[in-house]
């Protein structure tokens, strides 16, 4: 019975509809990062509006629950890569998303703030389990040729949910913060064993090759072709230790945290800062959405680029773009500004993470992807923790975010120059699992 299971299975995943099954993968992959990302992401600063109304918590006092989520994914970061890697990305999505719905239950019934510090750090570990890094995994395994166009698509989704920002304000405002909280955990419940049934691991578990290949990943002897000869460049599968030896790994990791400072701070103080200029709650999630609006197609233009240029100029091009859309918020207090800023940072944000992952994987390939990514995680958890934190102190003690903004500007600026320098590593050796 459970052979004839498997075969109906590799049926079923060789063909849906005559459509390769990675594709369908990339949708759901794009669903649960939408859920996912207007929770604890496009959603970060509406929530601290509503909880500095609700309880009259201090911004600094609110940023320090991020900062801890960041230790949290810092520590479990490469843990978490580890096992995506040995026990696959179905399992850590479907724990990932239970841990995360009871999460936002918890955070339905806070009342203090070491409550609410301990229910975050709940839901960001279900996410860092089950979120971000297994699904995009999960598409890197069924993907190399279309690598970046697929995972611009999957990651859209962190986009699609800046559009629902304005729901989750409406939300908050018309049903309170208790009510909207607890919603939100009781629907990522209800999706989290349906995406669990369809999300498979690797394609090679059915027959297929990435791409929906069907013929063998490596030509027999005599076979050249240039085609095969960028496959083998494109997939090393250089193994973590080989990789922590490379200088493509830190300057991917430095450019990633000069920039990610920035973003990961701006996800907390951004909507504080527009209602700072005058805008309405519901006004400044509307500049929320914009910047979602226009991240959408830059992200599907990106993946498109990026499986046919260079990505270090691209990505080069995308981080200056986002320290001079940083450097106009910091320097302008009227909300005109704020027009300038969205459409500037809505092209750098769209472009710039699909580019970076898809760039890691080409470094170094996909089967010890995670476990690379988990490690990399660790010094840029460990230093993106501070930005927020920094931000909501200066602002606490000197009523402005001009200082930090700036800050934050320069360090994208940092990260343009540094990511021109990455370039395909070289590792004394055959890596395990290379071509020839």
């Amino acid at each position: 019975m459970r052979a004839l299971t498997s075969v109906r299975q590799v049926g079923l995943v060789a063909s849906v509809r005559g459509v390769f099954y990675g594709w369908w993968l990339v949708g759901i992959a794009a669903f649960m990062l939408t859920v996912m990302a207007l929770a604890i992401f496009q959603g970060l600063g509406t929530f601290v509006v509503a909880l500095q109304r609700e309880f009259g918590w201090t911004r600094t006092a609110l940023s320090g629950a991020f900062a801890l989520s960041r230790a949290e994914g810092a520590v479990l970061g490469p843990v978490e890569g580890y096992l995506i890697d040995r026990v696959g990305t179905r399992r850590m999505v479907l724990v990932g998303y239970i841990v995360m719905g009871a999460g936002f239950l918890l955070l339905s019934q806070v009342s203090t703030l070491w409550q609410f510090y301990l229910a975050f750090m709940v839901v960001t570990m279900g996410a860092g389990v089950g979120g971000f890094l297994p699904l995009v995994t999960a598409v890197n395994n069924w993907f190399q040729r279309r690598r970046t166009l697929a995972m611009s698509i999957a990651m859209s989704g962190v986009n699609f949910a800046g559009l629902l920002v304005p729901v989750l304000a409406f939300g908050l405002e018309s049903h309170g913060f208790r009510w909207t909280t607890g919603g939100i955990g009781v629907f990522i419940l209800v999706v989290a064993f349906p995406a669990y049934k369809f999300i498979r691991n690797r394609p090679e578990e059915y027959g297929l090759k990435p791409d929906g290949e069907q013929a063998p990943a490596v030509p027999p002897p005599g076979a050249g072709g240039a085609e095969s000869a960028a496959v083998a460049v494109e997939q090393p599968d250089i193994t973590p230790r080989q990789a922590l030896r490379t200088s493509a790994f830190w300057i991917l990791t430095i450019s990633n945290i000069a920039s990610g400072v920035a973003v990961s701070s701006l996800i907390i103080h951004l909507v504080p800062k527009l209602t700072d200029m005058g805008f309405s709650l519901a006004a400044a999630s509307v500049v929320v959405t914009t910047v979602t609006a226009v991240a959408i197609p830059t992200m599907f233009i990106a993946g498109a680029l990026g499986d046919r240029l260079p990505k270090p100029p691209l990505l080069c091009v995308l981080f200056l773009l986002q320290g001079s859309a940083i450097m106009v918020l910091a320097i302008f207090d009227s909300m005109v500004w704020a027009w300038v800023f969205a459409p500037l940072y809505g092209i750098a944000f769209g472009g710039r993470i699909p580019l970076v992952t898809a760039l890691r994987s080409e470094f170094f390939g996909r089967k010890s992807f995670a476990t690379i990514s988990g490690l990399s995680q660790l010094p840029a958890s460990l230093a993106t923790m501070g930005g927020p934190v920094f931000a909501g102190y200066l602002f606490d003690v000197r009523g402005s975010y001009f200082v930090p903004f700036m800050a934050f500007s320069i360090l994208s600026f940092v990260g343009a120059v540094v990511v021109l320098f990455a370039r395909q590593p070289r590792v004394s050796g055959p890596a395990p699992g290379a071509r020839a």
